[in-house]
């Protein structure tokens, strides 16, 4: 997926960046050679930062492959804090776990497999912060299963809402693109959130229920 900051700002964004340590880094080299969707160390900031902001001790992330920003949001919510894994392949989740393991933050994670639509529609509890970044074409579904299990003033975030600037062409017929742009549409035209779409690396659109 490529980012829609311009190519000169986003090498520049990336530069500036502090080194990771080395579980991080490994994640980050392993995406790159394999594939596999990460946020990127730039967005893994943002989450961890938004984290900070609102005293998120319980966010749960849908869609999170082998496990690099659910590490960032480990070690955001501190000790005492809960973050539910959720990923449909069982591989990701069994190398995410040595990866949770090396990072110290194991005893922080609960790792759950299968749909993610399903297991947040089973949680009782509210959250701080619903993170999504599952497939696209759920995304609007995901809007009507997050808000109730979203605590007042916690934080519905999603990645991908720009999707290499496609939002943009309002005569796309790719279910997909159609998705997220019914998506960012009922964030915006909700009288629930507060929506800003950040135009970091493939867009994250921060929703705040108020």
């Amino acid at each position: 997926m490529h980012g829609v900051t311009a190519e000169n700002v986003e090498d520049y964004l990336y530069s500036i960046l502090p080194h990771r340590d080395e579980t991080l880094t490994e994640m980050e080299a392993e995406a790159a050679k394999r594939d596999i969707p990460i946020v990127g160390p730039a967005v893994a900031r943002v989450l961890h930062q938004l984290a900070l902001i609102v005293g998120a001790k319980k966010i749960f992330e849908m869609g999170s492959a082998i496990g690099y920003s659910t590490i960032w949001w480990a070690r955001a919510v501190g000790d005492g804090g809960r973050v539910f894994y959720t990923d449909g392949n069982p591989k990701n989740a069994d190398e995410a776990r040595g990866y949770f393991k090396r990072a110290g933050v194991s005893d922080r994670i609960t790792v759950k497999t299968g749909d993610a639509l399903e297991i947040l529609s089973e949680q009782k509890e509210q959250f701080d912060i619903i993170f999504n970044d599952v497939d696209k074409e759920d995304y609007p579904r995901v809007f009507k299963l997050a808000m109730p299990r979203l605590r007042k003033g916690g934080l519905f975030i999603s990645d991908n809402v720009l999707w290499s600037g496609k939002v943009a062409d309002k005569n796309s017929k790719d279910a997909s693109t159609k998705a997220i742009q019914e998506f960012n549409r009922l964030l915006y035209e909700s009288p629930d959130t507060f929506t800003t779409i950040l135009p970091i690396r493939d867009g994250i659109a921060v929703a705040v229920k108020v």
